[in-house]
């Protein structure tokens, strides 16, 4: 604990008895002004470390939504598989974001495309970067794993989500969080030498480097892979396979919001930072309007995707909603810091109609993602990096970037935001694609990709991990032997054909 600071007007007189003590008293009250300065210094620190490791454990609890939603969104008989992967995708990209992710993405000095330090965390921590940094830049790298997990769900061998989720937090996703988070990046609004049209890219919390990344990466594993047996009949026409628990969609769907007022108003990575000396407003009100336009996104795409798709279906579907609900959180995460509260309803509005139209075109395409993903974070987070580029407001691009910058088109800002946007669009589908891509193809040359149709039909918790996730009746209870019993199927060569469908 901190020495009480003490000042008295005995120990002042002392050194001002006379003039020859000018100096004296000069440097004692200056000595008390340092210490005063190194407190406030300390306290800084330690409030803005302590509100950076709490949003960590926050973004870090969506692991959670990610399990439940992903759980609910697959039938029964592939729960432990979808779940496993899941922690899995924490654990694997735990580790190789140490080894080499965290450097690739913020290691300096560096250049423009990649950097080169901090290997295994070596000469860490500095002024800048301190372990919490570290946490909460890994906790949205594995939610990027997360993401393309929801893609090539109930058909994917477990290998091949050890791989993609290793290369994914370990190379592919740091190298775009460089170009935009990292001083140095090539597209980096935060590069005070070179900056994109004279903008760089406003991507705040990562609708293009999380979102996008994510589904483009899942977009290209389920192409790969091709759809589900029976999620399309012989005429083509779309089957709905349907997850097994409503219950933990919604319960998964509460836990990404909750965790994504960590993701979002996180993202400042310190909060007691002062616009204003003296006022009421500062960085903590920033945080608290980032909150307010992620709540609004979302609850405008939710209440959208209801009426919209009741209209379309004839019900009210509370998996539809649910997805909404997280398509509007996609979108507003790039520029929830630096638009308006009503902004971000029509941010959310918009996002609703991109989830529903891309997922028109994934049926009409005979396209398969059981949870959507592809679609929710890959078309959603693309509006998103538009949607900022339009109502980026001048007055907070000042204070959460720097003066000067250009503000969104429909705000007065001109056209050089857009144009970085769109770029940032264009670069981070072709990155993904042909680091992603590739892989996934080898993988299913090597036979290493796609599960057996047998083990597909019978389910990959039975086969491959041993026994179903709900244990319906005691292996002992009578009543099994009057009933029908599973038998189990043991695991078949793939001979790395597709199944037919």
């Amino acid at each position: 604990m901190a020495t009480a600071l003490t000042c008295s007007a005995a120990e002042l007189g002392q050194h001002l008895a006379g003039a020859t003590n000018t100096t004296a008293a000069a440097t004692y009250i200056c000595g008390l002004f340092s210490q005063v300065q190194n407190n406030y210094t300390d306290t800084r620190y330690a409030i803005d470390t302590t509100y950076l490791l709490f949003s960590a454990y926050l973004v870090f609890s969506m692991q959670l939504g990610f399990a439940m939603l992903c759980a609910g969104s697959v039938r029964a008989k592939n729960t432990m598989n979808i779940m496993l992967t899941n922690v899995l995708d924490a654990a694997a990209g735990g580790l190789f974001y140490y080894l080499f992710g965290y450097a690739f993405a913020f290691g300096e000095p560096s250049n423009g495309f990649i950097g080169r330090h901090f290997f295994g965390m070596n000469s860490f921590p500095i002024e800048n970067y301190d372990y919490s940094h570290f946490l909460y830049q890994w906790a949205f790298a594995i939610a990027a794993a997360g993401i393309t997990s929801g893609s090539i769900a109930e058909r994917t061998q477990f290998s091949a989500y050890l791989i993609y989720s290793a290369f994914l937090t370990g190379f592919v996703y740091p190298v775009v969080s460089h170009w935009i988070w990292s001083a140095d990046g090539w597209a980096s609004a935060f590069n005070g030498n070179h900056l994109l049209f004279g903008s760089g890219v406003i991507d705040f919390a990562g609708s293009g480097v999380v979102h996008l990344v994510g589904g483009v990466a899942g977009l290209w594993g389920a192409l790969i892979e091709g759809p589900r047996i029976g999620r399309f009949d012989h005429a083509g026409r779309s089957v709905a396979l349907r997850g097994h628990s409503a219950s933990l969609v919604v319960l998964g769907t509460f836990m990404l919001w909750f965790g994504w007022y960590g993701f979002n108003p996180g993202s400042f990575l310190q909060i007691l930072k002062p616009y204003n000396t003296g006022t009421y407003y500062g960085q903590w009100s920033a945080v608290g309007r980032t909150a307010v336009t992620t709540t609004l996104a979302g609850c405008t795409a939710a209440l959208t995707t209801l009426f919209g798709k009741r209209l379309m279906s004839g019900h009210w579907n509370v998996t539809d909603v649910c997805n909404g609900l997280l398509g509007g959180f996609a979108a507003i995460t790039g520029g929830c810091s630096v638009v308006e509260p009503w902004a971000a309803i029509i941010c959310g509005f918009v996002a609703a109609w991109v989830l529903i139209g891309c997922n028109k075109l994934a049926e009409k395409y005979k396209y398969d993602d059981p949870l959507e993903a592809a679609q929710l974070h890959g078309g959603c987070g693309a509006w998103g990096i538009i949607f900022t580029a339009l109502f980026a407001r001048k007055a907070y691009v000042n204070e959460v970037y720097a003066e000067g910058r250009p503000s969104g088109l429909f705000m007065g800002g001109g056209g050089k935001l857009l144009a970085a946007h769109i770029i940032q669009i264009l670069v981070i589908f072709g990155w993904v694609s042909v680091t992603m891509g590739p892989l996934f193809y080898v993988l299913h040359r090597l036979k290493l990709l796609r599960i057996s149709a047998d083990d597909e039909m019978a389910g990959m918790d039975l086969t491959r991990h041993g026994g179903f996730a709900y244990a319906y009746q005691e292996e002992d209870d009578p009543m099994m032997k009057q009933g029908i019993m599973l038998r189990k199927v043991e695991p078949t060569i793939n001979n790395g054909s597709s199944p037919s469908v």
